[in-house]
């Protein structure tokens, strides 16, 4: 597969450069250089979507006729390798990476009419309601219940583990509207409001010291059916559909742009130089992560003639967040003492209090603690490679 730009895409990145040094401002970057996880505050991301939505640039993945961009895959690779290089705030993946293509996909007319342009402009900010404390990587055994009333359903459970549901104004939620028979065969996908009575959002703090995931309790919340996505009883089909892409989703933009700093890093330091050991095995690294754009290509490409990426998506999943956490172990060991030190309000956009150490070693750890989660969100790991294994091995 040729990688190499056209005159065509070197023009693209070029005007991609421009953009970027003309639109992203200085606060926006050093949160965009900052942020320790996939997930960056609204207060940053949703001005930066707002300034790519003006120029028609909010979903590149999208068909042109609902605000897709129409750019080829490699276009999309460029621009995504620009922002990350740049320091741009990364976009919430929630709306426009995976309910949005859901809801284009499944969506009934009314429902794309009126959710997809809140998507693009960000006046609808979502999270996703799957896990609950009884059911993560068995998704299928998850029970928050939902009682047809009338026009709408009434919920009661709760879900967990919920990344920004203290900003989200919209969830896509899974329910149980249905309890005999397999357990896949009974639960329904729904659009719903976050604003609605009954609604508690709890926070729960990760290691790193930060507030991004939540516990969410139901207690008698009704919810219109117009909110439902696909048929009752059927929306383990619309889930699956869903996690494709948000497995096979986004690129290795940022882990090139991660990996990159950390060779600059040892190298300023004499590291590569000291031990050897470090030097292999970031080489390796470096190595590993060109097979995973190779992977990306075959997956976009999928997207892009319309079919749904399948196993690709687990394989891609895979292989991703384990390179993300062996790009945050070399930086762990890069880092050495100051990896270790806790600096949570140093390491605030706009903050006035000086860093212990180097600043370009403020998020070392942070990153290491919260990628942790890489492994098992969206589906385990092991879970995609038993999908794998069924499905490309046939075993």
């Amino acid at each position: 597969m040729d990688l190499e730009l056209t005159q065509a895409d070197s023009d693209f990145r070029d005007e991609v450069r421009a953009f970027l040094r003309d639109n992203l401002t200085d606060d926006l970057a050093q949160a965009g250089r900052l942020t320790t996880s996939v997930f960056i505050e609204p207060q940053f991301s949703l001005p930066w979507q707002r300034i790519l939505h003006a120029r028609g640039w909010a979903a590149p993945g999208w068909p042109v006729e609902y605000g897709g961009t129409g750019w080829s895959e490699m276009q999309r690779y460029i621009f995504a390798s620009e922002c990350a290089r740049a320091g741009a705030p990364s976009l919430s993946p929630m709306g426009l990476s995976m309910v949005g293509p859901c809801i284009i996909g499944h969506g009934t007319p009314e429902q794309k009419a009126h959710y997809l342009p809140r998507i693009l402009s960000g006046e609808d900010y979502w999270c996703q309601g799957y896990s609950e404390p009884n059911a993560g990587s068995d998704l299928a055994s998850l029970g928050l219940k939902a009682v047809a009333d009338g026009d709408d359903y009434i919920l009661n459970g709760t879900k967990i583990w919920t990344t920004h549901a203290q900003w989200a104004s919209r969830m896509f939620c899974l329910v149980r509207t249905r309890f005999d028979g397999k357990p896949q065969v009974g639960i329904t996908f729904l659009l719903l409001d976050m604003n609605l009575p009954g609604i508690t959002v709890e926070p729960i703090i990760t290691l790193a010291g930060e507030h991004e995931v939540n516990q969410v309790f139901f207690d008698d919340v009704r919810v219109p059916q117009a909110g439902r996505l696909g048929d009752e009883n059927n929306g383990w089909t619309v889930a699956k559909y869903l996690l494709e892409f948000e497995r096979g989703g986004g690129s290795s933009a940022g882990l090139e742009v991660n990996v990159a700093r950390i060779r600059a890093l040892a190298e300023e330091n004499g590291l590569l130089a000291r031990d050897s050991g470090f030097a292999r095995d970031l080489a390796a690294t470096e190595v590993a992560l060109e097979a995973i754009k190779i992977t990306e290509q075959r997956v976009s490409s999928a997207l892009s003639s319309g079919s749904n990426p399948g196993p690709a998506a687990s394989m891609l999943k895979v292989q991703r967040t384990e390179m993300m956490q062996r790009i945050d172990t070399l930086g762990i060991e890069l880092g050495g003492t100051y990896a270790g030190v806790e600096q949570i309000e140093a390491r605030q956009p706009g903050t006035n209090v000086d860093p212990v150490g180097p600043s370009n070693l403020l998020t070392l750890m942070p990153r290491y603690l919260n990628n942790r989660a890489g492994s098992i969100y969206g589906g385990s790991n092991e879970v995609q490679r038993n999908i794998m294994a069924k499905l490309v091995l046939g075993l």
